[in-house]
């Protein structure tokens, strides 16, 4: 709408008048015209993709708002009363979740024709995974039962050496059953898999302070974020981590470094070969913060800041195609809710794509084909219920611990499960500081290594080891980066050792975790 007027006209209708009532009245006529051109207007310029997207919108300055972060670490479990949307590409909605009471999360089909979803049919329901095709809207149900079913994601092919041919499964996590209003409830829980027929459900982490936020890799594995443990450089409430691991739960590890805020969560890969993710120190409701990145090659060694706060608080990135992202951002002091811009990881660069006051929109994607990532293969045995555990050399560390233990003086392995009130049992540590020992499959356990007298030197924090897994590591708390050393270590020359009894009551419980 434009408005045009002039000094001119405004003498005319003085004159005309023949007072100063007109000329006044005119002016204001003017200021409204004006101010209507200026409601009409458009609040920023918009960006035109050439794919449509599929956007969730939460209405904004709802309830979800108002609940307090879960211990300053996890995000509320937010998305009751969500929707989804497609927006094309003049910037109109179509909505896609009709016959939801709640839908969010969506993930896209790496052939462009179907969409996973996290959705409740009535305010009651809990929340569970469905598969949506895009071209008829036709939807069905994955998951059924056993807790609250969020962030699904496709997982690429997985295969064993005695299947007939790979299959698809999907990702998703699974929380406690709670009510839908519960304000303690956090996005936090463990990640499960299964077919995209609902069978072959498996649970494929098993750590206790909970997992969320999977996506997958080019090369076929799943990056999440996991809290971690108190612990003195954590602080009381401990970290959220961004963590590996491969789509049958195995070989779980540290994916990028301690750098940066307390909180990592939110991660995406892009086109370019960098992960890209949300942080921050401590979490609002939504978990929104600055954004930074990791290159895949060297993701312990190549942390780098995106955009700081004070250029607004970011939520869910995606990948464009030629590198970019999709990411959602709203104002810090939480005036202006989440509008979806494109943004260049290379320089931070961000354009405005779509947005409505009356929405938080995000976990925006493009609804396009894109890349499968690499098949994996498994030798996970169910019917097995053990796995194994070695170390090359627990004298092997990258802490900057000035009282480290000398070589010689470890000489006992304790393993703790979660849950129980006394060890699961101990074994001997080699000369050469390797040790082998048998795990039950599945159970998150921490490992302490002792000294003569029983001595806490150093503590891990939570592993397992799936059915029939051999997992192993080159030292306590080593560079994930380093190539081990070429020696064949005694311990795991032999079969491994079955966890004992403690040989005498234990002392001190200090502790150095890394």
């Amino acid at each position: 709408m434009r408005v045009r007027f002039s000094c001119h006209d405004v003498e005319v209708s003085r004159r005309r008048s023949g007072g100063l009532f007109a000329a006044a009245a005119s002016v204001w006529l003017v200021l409204l015209l004006l101010a209507a051109a200026a409601r009409a207007a458009p609040p920023a310029e918009r960006v035109r993709l050439d794919r449509p997207l599929v956007v969730t919108q939460l209405p904004a300055g709802g309830a979800a708002e108002e609940r307090p972060a879960a211990g300053g670490v996890l995000r509320a479990r937010y998305g009751e009363g969500g929707r989804l949307v497609s927006v094309a590409a003049d910037g109109s909605t179509k909505l896609l979740s009709d016959g939801f009471h709640s839908a969010c999360e969506p993930d896209v089909s790496f052939d462009g024709s179907r969409l996973l979803f996290a959705g409740k049919r009535t305010a009651d329901d809990e929340w569970n995974v469905y598969e949506m095709t895009l071209a008829d809207r036709q939807v069905r149900q994955i998951t059924k039962g056993g807790g609250a079913c969020r962030s699904p994601c496709y997982q690429g092919t997985l295969f064993t050496l005695d299947s007939p041919q790979p299959w698809y499964q999907c990702t998703f996590i699974r929380t406690a059953a709670t009510g839908p209003k519960d304000p303690a409830a956090s996005a936090a829980g463990n990640l499960f898999s299964c077919k995209l027929d609902g069978t072959e459900l498996r649970q494929l982490s098993f750590t206790p302070p909970g997992d969320f936020d999977p996506a997958v890799l080019a090369d076929g594995r799943l990056v999440l974020a996991s809290r971690q443990r108190a612990a003195a450089d954590r602080g009381p409430l401990g970290r959220v981590a961004l963590f590996a691991v491969n789509i049958d739960g195995t070989d779980y590890s540290l994916f990028a470094a301690d750098r940066g805020s307390r909180i990592k969560h939110m991660p995406c890969a892009t086109a370019k070969g960098l992960v890209v993710f949300v942080e921050t120190d401590e979490s609002p409701w939504d978990g929104a913060g600055s954004l930074s990145c990791v290159t895949t090659r060297r993701p312990l060694h190549s942390y780098r800041q995106i955009a700081k706060p004070g250029e607004g608080l970011f939520h869910s990135p995606s990948p464009l195609p030629d590198g970019r992202i999709l990411v959602s951002r709203r104002s810090a002091d939480g005036k202006q809710p989440h509008a979806v811009y494109r943004l260049d990881p290379a320089t931070g660069r961000s354009e405005l794509v779509f947005g409505d006051a009356r929405y938080h929109c995000i976990q925006a994607k493009v609804l396009a084909s894109r890349p499968e990532p690499d098949g994996r293969s498994s030798n996970v045995r169910e019917e097995d219920p053990h796995g194994r555990l070695y170390c090359l050399d627990v004298y092997k560390s990258d802490l900057k611990d000035p009282a480290a233990p000398p070589r010689g003086t470890i000489k006992r392995l304790r393993v703790l499960g979660s849950g129980v009130p006394s060890p699961l049992g101990e074994i001997d540590v080699d000369d050469d500081g390797s040790f082998h020992l048998e795990l039950p499959a599945n159970t998150p356990v921490q490992l302490q290594t002792l000294d003569a007298s029983g001595k806490v030197l150093r503590s891990c924090t939570w592993i397992w080891a799936r059915n029939h897994e051999s997992r192993g590591c080159i030292g306590c708390h080593e560079d994930g980066e380093l190539t081990p050393q070429n020696r064949f270590p005694t311990a795991v020359g032999r079969p491994p050792a079955k966890l004992g009894p403690p040989p005498r009551a234990t002392g001190s419980t200090h502790s150095n975790s890394p």
